[in-house]
């Protein structure tokens, strides 16, 4: 069995579910490996993000505001879907190595429903697989032993946060998320 790389993933879209609305924005961190045991990295050392066109003309304002971007410069000077996802799945392919590539997100709904979407209509396939995904608010609430509307980041030990702030940029999340994951993979509680 191939050890794990977790790549920690966020997402800034402009709507709740991809297709109608569109991923503005996605930022990628390796968090760490896991063999025998957890190995965390430097989230810093190895990253990922791009701005991306908008695949449609729907939008919420309410959740364009969330990220600041501006959907009409990227409609002009973003980078096309189709492009930022073979970027991105040969950078995981290399990055990884002969590790497998493990999708993490807080909570992975909504990054992984992004993400998994725009590499299948954009590139035919996932570098990731179809479950390579794991959310760190469910690993929190087995861990924790609480229920999972208890796995808030409120709830959580404040050991476990990172020291990054959450500024809905997608690369900062990314490596907040990062150190957070790393975090909760070496926690014995």
């Amino acid at each position: 069995m191939r050890a794990d790389m977790y790549f920690s993933v966020d997402v800034e879209a402009d709507g709740p579910i991809p297709g109608p609305y569109s991923m503005l924005s996605f930022g990628a961190a390796v968090a760490g490996t896991r063999g025998e045991s957890f190995a965390r990295t430097d989230p810093a050392a190895a990253t990922f993000y791009r701005e991306l066109r908008p695949i449609s003309d729907e939008f919420m304002p309410a959740a364009l505001a969330v990220s600041g971007l501006d959907r009409e410069a990227l409609a002009r000077e973003g980078t096309h879907p189709e492009v930022a996802m073979r970027e991105f799945s040969r950078w995981v392919t290399q990055t990884a190595g002969e590790h497998r590539p493990v999708f993490v997100a807080y909570p992975a709904s909504f990054d992984w429903m992004f993400v998994y979407w725009y590499l299948i209509r954009f590139t035919g396939a996932s570098v990731f697989g179809h479950s390579g995904c794991l959310d760190v608010k469910t690993a929190y609430a087995i861990k924790a032993g609480v229920p999972f509307g208890g796995a808030t980041k409120r709830a959580m030990p404040r050991h476990l946060m990172s020291e990054r702030r959450h500024t809905h940029h997608a690369l900062d999340d990314a490596l907040e998320q990062a150190d957070l994951f790393a975090n909760l993979m070496s926690w014995q509680p």
